[in-house]
């Protein structure tokens, strides 16, 4: 409940201010914390490429048909992989955007391979799942390595990220064998 003619004194300090050519300044508000982002995945099989328009055309594991856009070169990539193939889109929420990170064919190789088509060199970080989930490991349990533009690396462990290089993340996604091919990565 707001005192009894504190308004009428903030008025009078804005106004005072303004008469005299200063600036009233107001307590900041303290900055909101940031929300963790949330990383999801879209399982399913692929049902075509379009590309014209960038596009991975695919059928959840739910039955509906959903279109994701990447860069040529994961086009390029995706184009090998046929009609019906197994499918999964790694992705953050971010607001009302999805940030997908990479794309990736399950089964399509012996061991879980993450090929970087970002355009920049990154880190692929993997870590352990602490009380079966991805994102809790120590920074200590945690393995990194640099890749180059379109090489690739293996991720022995449970969970995975990727940031630019230079850069930190925490394993939050989980690994699978297979081909992922990195979009994005972010810290």
């Amino acid at each position: 409940m707001a005192r009894p003619g504190s308004a009428h004194a903030l008025g009078g300090a804005l106004l005072l201010a303004a008469l005299c050519g200063g600036t009233a300044w107001a307590a900041p508000a303290p900055a909101p914390s940031p929300a963790p982002a949330v990383h999801k995945s879209v399982y399913g099989t692929l049902h075509s490429i379009d590309r014209s328009l960038g596009g991975l055309i695919m059928i959840t594991d739910e039955g509906k048909k959903v279109a994701w856009r990447f860069d040529p070169a994961v086009i390029e990539k995706a184009s090998a992989y046929k009609k019906g193939d197994a499918v999964v889109v790694i992705y953050r929420q971010r607001g009302s955007d999805k940030a997908v990170t990479a794309v990736a064919f399950p089964g399509a190789a012996a061991a879980p391979i993450y090929e970087n088509l970002t355009g920049h060199p990154i880190e692929l970080a993997g870590g352990p799942k602490v009380d079966g989930v991805c994102g809790r490991s120590a920074e200590a349990d945690t393995h990194h390595a640099t890749v180059a533009v379109g090489a690739t690396s293996e991720v022995p462990d449970e969970c995975w990220c990727c940031a630019p290089a230079g850069e930190a993340c925490i394993p939050a996604n989980k690994t699978g064998i297979g081909h992922a091919f990195l979009a994005r990565c972010y810290p």
